[in-house]
């Protein structure tokens, strides 16, 4: 190598030759500079009770939506600011007609929900279907897809779908299902569809919740040959044997006629009501509107007996009861006491040296001498 080759290689070493680096963001597109984290998204401002109420009122679905969220929330805080956003919202619930829509799953119920929710659209109804997703026991994760099974019916704009996760609550019904009912009646949703996971005693508590309890069947399943499901069954006010199109209608028809004839042996599930089975195909569109039908004769009938107010009383009256237990069940194990004694206690019952008897009266006998403490306190 020559002087003045090294002289040049002193005064710009290659290690020191390097390019300005591109304004932007690591794609090289405008924005941030490469290495510069993005400033953290702005904090929304928690909103009044009087934005809550106004804008859910007005039918913002922004707001209604943040409004369920509040309502599904459980830090203390939220749950106060909540009941006070319900607590003025009352007077405009109760006007919407409340349907509960349940079977096994791959029955077809978003598929059904989907064509009847759309077709009501249609007719200038305004639906809101509150799809509970089943949570997992383990991760307590819910995939919250029912709007993309429901993809034509969440365009609509007369339409709102709310899928809630179950949070592992009782037959995989959201405990907070009831309160976000309310919200939408407020907001001036005329139909609420409540789709139920299907599975365990979910069943029960919708019935609970609802004026029309619909349950969906498939044909050939083999319920006909064991005498249906008895305990669902006495749950129903219709029943639909779904998917009734192709080859698979003829078994659809021969259903309907086992599930007729073994309704005629069940108490119903409302008074004065005798409920009917049903076909139907969502592919092609038979039997939707009959299906509707029935469930508007249904209100009509109930309403001019006085059944469907004593139901909706009923349904108010017990929900305070399930309420308190909720309460209750959740301040006994959340308790100190109770957490650091009911390892052993199980572990005694378990290996058989304590009945279960004595164990759960020393559990309480110890929380409820733990109150007395603090009150005294």
């Amino acid at each position: 190598m020559s002087n003045g080759q090294q002289s040049s290689s002193e005064e710009m070493p290659f290690a020191l030759s390097v390019l300005e680096g591109v304004t932007g963001g690591h794609d090289g597109l405008p924005g941030q500079r490469g290495g510069t984290p993005p400033p953290p998204p702005p904090r929304r401002r928690l909103l009044t009770v009087e934005e809550y109420v106004a804008g859910v009122r007005s039918g913002d679905r922004s707001i209604l939506a943040r409004a369920i969220t509040l309502i599904e929330s459980n830090a203390p805080a939220h749950i106060a600011l909540a009941q006070e956003v319900l607590r003025e919202l009352l007077p405009y619930t109760g006007g919407s007609l409340r349907v509960g829509i349940t079977g096994v799953p791959g029955v077809g119920k978003s598929t059904f929900i989907e064509a009847l929710g759309t077709m009501l659209c249609d007719r200038g109804h305004r639906v809101a279907v509150l799809a509970v997703d089943p949570s997992s026991s383990i991760s307590r994760g819910s995939i919250l897809g029912d709007k993309t099974r429901m993809e034509r019916l969440s365009r609509h704009p007369n339409a709102y779908i709310r899928p809630s996760p179950t949070g592992g609550s009782l037959g995989g019904v959201a405990r907070k299902s009831r309160e976000t009912l309310l919200v939408c009646e407020a907001a001036g949703f005329d139909i609420i569809l409540v789709e139920t996971v299907g599975v365990g005693q979910s069943e029960i508590a919708v019935r609970g919740m609802v004026d029309f309890f619909l349950l969906l069947m498939l044909a050939g399943a083999g319920d006909e040959l064991q005498g249906i499901k008895k305990g669902i069954i006495e749950l129903a006010d219709a029943l639909l044997i779904t998917k009734a199109d192709g080859d698979n209608r003829t078994r659809a028809l021969a259903a309907q006629a086992e599930y007729t004839h073994a309704l005629r042996y069940l108490t119903p599930a409302t008074e004065g009501w005798r409920p009917r089975a049903y076909i139907c195909s969502a592919q092609t569109g038979e039997g939707i509107a009959e299906i509707w039908g029935e469930i508007e004769r249904f209100r009509d009938q109930t309403t001019a007996s006085g059944v469907f107010t004593a139901r909706r009383r009923t349904q108010a009256r017990d929900w305070v009861y399930t309420l308190i237990e909720d309460h209750l069940r959740t301040r006994f194990f959340g308790h100190p006491v109770v957490q650091e004694r009911l390892p052993a206690i199980e572990k005694a019952v378990v290996e058989g040296t304590l009945p279960v008897t004595t164990a759960v009266q020393d559990l309480i006998q110890a929380f409820e001498s733990a109150l007395q403490g603090e009150e005294k306190g």
